[in-house]
């Protein structure tokens, strides 16, 4: 028997990609994210009750409840004293503009740093006030923190942020987003290789797809990336396959997920480097942040 209301989308664009139109005739469009949550992770010192688990060296990691994680503390600590600096020089290097996904406190413990990508005109998205699982948080209050991580934001850059992802998310995430209603954009999703409207609670909202794939994240999971040479790999099949797309007439978008503490590591970030050479080594490509992107669209492919 058929299910008659059934809250998922599984059709989509369908068989036909809507042309993107994207800036110089690009046949792809490619979106570097830096996540900046180091500083911003579970532990006690941030009035949490265990220490971090997630993404890092440590297989198996589990959190260590009312203690300091002093090895996953120096982890996370790498990042932000070494890794981002190293991911940092790379992209300025070569004037490649760049969205950070920035959690708000690990923001604000790292003046810096935010200078640095502030000097740079990196665009600043919301990643969260905090970087912690939020799948049992009750609405009311990831509701609070959302608002608190928009306040504090703002103080912290001088604009509000127009672009949200959480990551960690709960069934309630997007829907809060949209409910606040000052976002251009949010990223909770991995369902499209293009932006999409979806209906919200005060209008239509624009959804712009992230990645959990062509992402450094893998090098902390099980099947994934060993080398260096494995995420080179990965990255340059990806961009291959969407290039030729969209030389076929139906560009996309490539989503490409970085983190200070694992890809800024030097065995790593010496592929990504040679990925960004080889990205800039073809023409038909538009480098961009997400609100770029979030802004041609609007303009390009309207909510109906």
């Amino acid at each position: 028997m058929a299910q008659e209301i059934y809250p998922r989308d599984m059709k989509g664009y369908g068989r036909h990609t809507p042309d993107p139109q994207w800036p110089g005739g690009a046949n792809i469009c490619v979106q570097f994210v830096v996540n900046y949550e180091e500083g911003g992770e579970n532990n006690i010192l941030h009035g949490d009750a265990a220490s971090e688990a997630f993404l890092s060296e440590i297989v198996g990691a589990a959190q260590w409840p009312g203690q300091r994680h002093w090895n996953m503390e120096s982890i996370y600590e790498y990042g932000a004293r070494a890794g981002f600096w190293r991911l940092y020089r790379m992209f300025t290097k070569r004037n490649m503009p760049v969205t950070c996904y920035g959690v708000t406190t690990a923001l604000m413990r790292s003046p810096d740093q935010l200078k640095a990508m502030m000097d740079a005109e990196w665009e600043i998205a919301s990643h969260g006030l905090k970087w912690v699982e939020h799948k049992d948080m009750p609405i009311e209050e990831e509701r609070r923190q959302i608002a608190e991580s928009i306040k504090l934001h703002t103080e912290l850059t001088g604009e509000r942020p127009l672009g949200w992802y959480t990551g960690r998310c709960s069934m309630n995430t997007q829907q809060l987003v949209m409910e606040e209603g000052g976002f251009l954009y949010s990223s909770d999703t991995y369902a499209d290789d293009l932006p999409y409207w979806v209906h919200g609670p005060k209008g239509p909202h624009l959804i712009i797809p992230y990645t959990l794939d062509a992402n450094d994240m893998r090098f902390a999971t099980p099947q994934g990336f060993n080398t260096g040479e494995h995420f080179y790999s990965y990255l340059n099949d990806n961009f291959d396959m969407l290039y030729h797309e969209g030389a076929e007439g139906a560009p996309k978008m490539m989503n490409i997920g970085l983190h200070c503490r694992l890809v800024g590591r030097p065995g790593r970030a010496f592929a990504l480097e040679k990925f960004l050479d080889y990205v800039q080594s073809h023409d038909k490509v538009w480098v961009t942040r997400r609100i770029d992107i979030a802004r041609h669209w609007r303009k390009v492919h309207p909510a109906g």
